[in-house]
């Protein structure tokens, strides 16, 4: 047991320089294409200046920090929040909660949309 679990460190520590280096590649990729449609659509289009690798770089750093996080508190497997609310309804709250929203969506007619 303690062997095949000391083989599969080794496995992994054998690989993370693979790893790693696919990691920068991707990195560097996603890095060229963003500078490279920068380059091409904000120049001409709004008289912007042209980005660098790092200014590219930097901005995906930016993107992710504003945007995705790192990670850190992300989504969590499972079922998302308020899904299977109805199974715990009785019919008749069923009903009612429709209703409410038949009402809120429905025009002035009462013909499910709103009127101009």
């Amino acid at each position: 047991m303690h062997e095949e679990i000391r083989m599969r460190r080794m496995r992994l520590l054998s690989m993370m320089p693979l790893i790693l280096l696919g990691f920068a590649a991707f990195m560097g990729f996603g890095t060229y294409v963003v500078m490279r449609l920068w380059n091409w659509l904000l120049p001409p289009l709004f008289g912007w200046s042209a980005l660098t690798f790092w200014k590219a770089f930097g901005m995906l750093v930016l993107c992710r920090l504003l945007f995705g996080g790192f990670g850190i508190g992300g989504a969590r497997p499972g079922p998302r929040r308020g899904w299977g609310r109805g199974e715990s309804m009785s019919a008749e709250e069923r009903e009612r909660m429709r209703e409410s929203w038949r009402g809120r969506w429905s025009g002035p007619e009462g013909g499910g949309g709103a009127s101009i």
